[in-house]
């Protein structure tokens, strides 16, 4: 089976390097995506962009991809389910939540000449981080693309409820599943309430789990 890997903010497709052989060991043909605004150096690129090259490759994949949207990506991964909805075989999102329509995309952080830089590891200190070494730290901050205003800023539109009866997978690296089941009950992701079919799956990670457990990340997709 197809499955697109979309990296969360300031990634590459690159993120998954770890990931890919092994989920083509376990049979599977992984397509790790490179998102405009994120390693194509198109500094002006909008979330539209992103969302139009993220339903190009659900388009282009053999028969229905499974689409995985890492942290934030998680809404891109939702946006192709809801393009999509007979077009996506499954949702898996890694630590991360879509986000409701008419809401901005990733506006989390300060603005920098037009982009969201990282902005260092210090709004990821505990458990977000605590499995990343000084190695990998500095590997991720050196690769970390911009990102781009249009991207950040862009307002996210859900149009077809036919989304909801897509299967969503949810991996739990840095909170555990119960945590997720209750930020989901108590109406904090609205989407994921209405969704009818959520599997959760715990991963003993922090924030990236391509990175330090890529071989049980790679087992646990292609389970799914």
């Amino acid at each position: 089976m197809d499955v697109l890997l979309i990296g969360g903010l300031w990634l590459d497709g690159s993120a998954w390097d770890e990931v890919v052989p092994a989920l083509e060991a376990l049979g599977h043909r992984p397509v790790p995506l490179t998102l405009p605004g994120q390693g194509d150096g198109a500094a002006s690129a909008t979330l539209d962009d992103q969302v139009a090259a993220v339903l190009a490759a659900v388009d282009a994949a053999e028969g229905k991809p499974v689409v995985v949207g890492h942290s934030a990506a998680s809404t891109l991964a939702w946006l192709a389910a809801d393009a999509r909805p007979d077009g996506v075989a499954k949702v898996v999102m890694i630590g991360g939540f879509p986000t409701s329509d008419g809401k901005p995309y990733a506006d989390f952080f300060d603005l920098v000449d037009g982009a969201m830089p990282f902005p260092g590891w210090d709004p990821f200190e505990g458990p977000d981080a605590a499995d990343l070494d000084e190695r990998a730290r500095h590997a991720l901050a050196s690769a970390a693309i911009p990102v781009p205003a249009g991207v950040a800023k862009g307002l996210v539109r859900l149009t077809d409820e036919r989304r909801f009866d897509v299967p969503v997978v949810l991996v739990c690296p840095e909170f555990g599943p119960d945590q997720a089941r209750g930020w989901i009950a108590s109406g904090d992701v609205p989407e994921l309430a209405a969704a009818k079919h959520v599997e959760l799956v715990d991963i003993d990670s922090g924030h990236w789990p391509m990175i330090t457990k890529p071989v049980e990340l790679a087992r646990i997709l292609a389970e799914v």
